[in-house]
């Protein structure tokens, strides 16, 4: 369901646009959004007209006001119903009147009645809000523009959607410039969009501007990927209270923000367990079956998903417990419940997994989440489950309120398909489950993200955290956010406090902010001199345990795909290994005749096998590594339990018979 956004009448029609004026900064993990729309009703009589906006689900509003004419309207926070009588009050009294409301439905979507515009009057509505930035699996923080301030253009009598519009033939205009400010030296931004050149600011690259080349199109979202030096080292931020507040408040004391990014040594990232029960849960709604995007018409999202089941299935480790469920308007499941991961039951998935469409309806996807939950978790098996949707829906809160409650029981990992996905929906589900969400879009492939979430949640959590606060004298700290119960590598997590005491009563009249890292090194301010000073402020973070939760990796189907690394994963055993047969040989490209003969006579076939996959996919398909990393560990497992003679000679063969040149130990034997 896509609602239209921006200034509607009651009729849902829209009132013209004339232009949007937009500006970012962005302090480390946060954003700061201020925006300008201006519109003019056109009509020859008043119209009541809503300001619909959606937002990202975790950001917060806080300034909101319209100018009609030469009269300013300022949003004050008040009881629901308290707003909507004293709005319907001023109505009817022929008096001007704004209401601003969340939807009760879905949390990323605001909506304010502005009340009557008359004939020719233009409407100039400001808008600002703040919220976290996602952390990419490439250690990126995403930004993107909601679509009501990146409106896609529609000329007027278009039977079909348009991708691309001359820039001079759309009625609107949007400026939108950012600026960036980091404790560390900011590398690059990336962009769907075209950009200007990033402009520095210091000589430490620590803050930069950036801004829209001319000629925006408005065919597609305006997203930023921002990426600092040092992006796993521990970061604070302090900002002072305002002087107007009072001393002892919260917007009148310092607050801090905390960034734990932490990347594990490669001696805790090896050692995975083979546990965890994975449930995967697929939209199979209609609008699953359009392509994944305008360059590869031929791969459809079902399609693109039904892939990625295959490389998830082949990834699992022996132990571990799984199912499937798909939806739309109603859902299916192909076990009554989460069954032992063996060979047997891999097979009978993929067979459902290939027989997949999007025909199931519309997006419903409460009921098999509320199934899921109602399934007794397995004893020493963490569940983990993994949703994958392109829509959005009408009962969002109502959906997170039920992963809330059994965050408990699970970890939640998110995936939004497509521009329609909702990122209320997506973001809510991974951070209500302690998840990870990602993001498929543009020219985006569904595989290495999905399979870099499958990583994440095999990889050993630190639990029992405590936080310790090093503060100079007379200073003290009231922590803001939930406690901190686990940290998973690539997972960021964010700790907010309020600061009293002496410090902050200095730092409240200053309108600095002080950039600080977490270590014993003296504080550098970076902007000004009325910055406050913590000499000495450290922070440890001390886990009495290491807990591993997840798995490891796996096998797949019968049915050739159409890629040829799909092939050779389709093959794969659920143990680990491949089968020396006519359709692997295929599979390398070499004939049976060709792969019999140059294997060396003390080793058996299973492991001639799986020794030619493994040099195969590391010669010819690295740049799809993270998409077969995960199997190919469980191959290499699987070959080292063998002890089985003559490795290296099997290597030499192998690299003789299809053209490479690798060592052992590059395939990780």
């Amino acid at each position: 369901m896509m609602n239209r956004c921006g200034l509607i009448t009651v009729q849902k029609e829209p009132v013209p646009l004339q232009s949007i004026e937009v500006e970012l900064e962005v302090r480390d993990h946060v954003a700061t959004v201020v925006s300008t729309l201006k519109y003019q009703n056109k009509e020859d009589k008043p119209v009541e007209a809503v300001f619909v906006f959606p937002l990202p689900g975790d950001a917060a509003v806080c300034h909101f006001s319209a100018v009609i004419g030469q009269k300013e309207i300022v949003a004050e926070m008040k009881e629901k119903q308290e707003a909507r009588e004293e709005y319907d009050d001023a109505l009817s009294s022929g008096q001007q009147a704004f209401l601003l409301e969340e939807s009760e439905q879905s949390p990323d979507i605001f909506s304010m009645k502005v009340g009557g515009l008359a004939p020719g009057e233009s409407a100039s509505i400001r808008l600002e809000y703040v919220t976290e930035l996602a952390v990419q699996a490439d250690d990126g923080l995403r930004f993107c523009l909601p679509a009501v301030l990146n409106p896609r253009y529609q000329p007027q009598g278009a039977s079909v959607q348009v991708f691309s519009v001359p820039a001079s033939l759309v009625p609107y205009t949007l400026c939108f410039c950012g600026r960036l400010f980091s404790p560390r030296p900011i590398c690059k931004v990336e962009s769907s969009c075209s950009l200007e050149p990033l402009q520095y600011l210091n000589t430490d690259q620590t803050q930069a501007t950036v801004k829209l080349a001319a000629g925006h199109k408005f065919d597609r979202d305006v997203e930023l990927v921002i990426y600092y030096k040092d992006a796993h080292q521990p970061t604070a931020v302090v900002e002072a209270g305002q002087t107007s507040a009072e001393t002892g408040t919260l917007m009148g004391d310092p607050v801090v923000m905390v960034s734990l990014y932490p990347e594990f040594p490669q001696s805790v990232m090896s050692s995975v367990a083979s546990c965890g029960e994975f449930v995967f849960l697929l939209d199979r709604s209609g609008s699953m079956g359009p392509s994944v995007n305008s360059k590869e018409r031929h791969q459809t999202r079902i399609s693109s998903a039904r892939d990625t089941l295959l490389l998830l299935l082949k990834s699992l480790p022996m132990g571990c417990y799984f199912n499937i469920y798909s939806f739309g308007s109603s859902f299916e499941h192909i076990f009554p419940q989460s069954v032992e991961y063996s060979q047997k039951t891999m097979k009978q998935a993929l067979k459902k997994v290939e027989e997949m469409e999007a025909n199931l309806g519309g997006t419903e996807i409460l009921k098999p989440l509320k199934h899921i939950y109602s399934q007794h978790c397995i004893p020493n098996q963490p569940r983990q489950l993994f949703v994958f949707t392109d829509g959005a829906v009408g009962n969002t809160k109502e959906i997170l309120d039920v992963v809330k409650k059994n965050s408990g029981s699970h970890r939640c990992f998110s995936f939004g398909i497509g521009q329609g996905a909702s990122s209320a929906l997506i973001n809510g589900l991974a951070k209500e489950g302690g998840g990870h969400a990602q993001f498929i879009r543009g020219t985006d492939r569904m595989q290495p993200k999905v399979m870099q979430s499958l990583r994440f949640a095999l990889q050993p959590a630190v639990e029992d955290i405590s936080v310790t606060w090093g503060l100079p004298k007379g200073v003290s700290v009231t922590v803001l956010s939930p406690p901190i119960t686990s940290i998973f590598q690539g997972h960021r997590s964010l700790i907010y406090g309020q600061l009293t005491g002496q410090v902050a009563a200095a730092s409240s009249h200053s309108e600095t902010c002080l950039w600080f890292y977490l270590s014993d090194a003296a504080v550098e301010n970076k902007k000004n001199d009325n910055s406050v000073f913590f000499p000495k402020t450290n922070m440890v973070i001390s886990a009495s345990s290491l807990d591993v939760i997840g798995c490891k990796e796996a096998t797949a189907p019968k049915q050739p795909p159409r890629d040829p690394l799909l092939q050779l994963v389709s093959l794969q055993k659920a143990s680990g290994c491949w089968i020396l047969d006519p359709d692997l040989a295929a599979a390398l490209g070499k004939t049976s005749e060709e792969v019999e003969k140059s294997k060396p006579a003390m080793v058996s076939s299973e492991v001639w096998a799986t020794i030619l996959a493994l040099i195969w996919l590391h010669g010819f398909k690295m740049d799809a590594k993270e998409e077969w990393e995960l199997l190919a560990m469980k191959a290499a497992s699987w070959l080292r339990a063998q002890n089985a003679p003559c490795v290296p000679e099997c290597v030499d063969a192998g690299n003789a018979l299809l053209g490479c040149s690798l060592q052992k130990d590059a395939l990780m034997l």
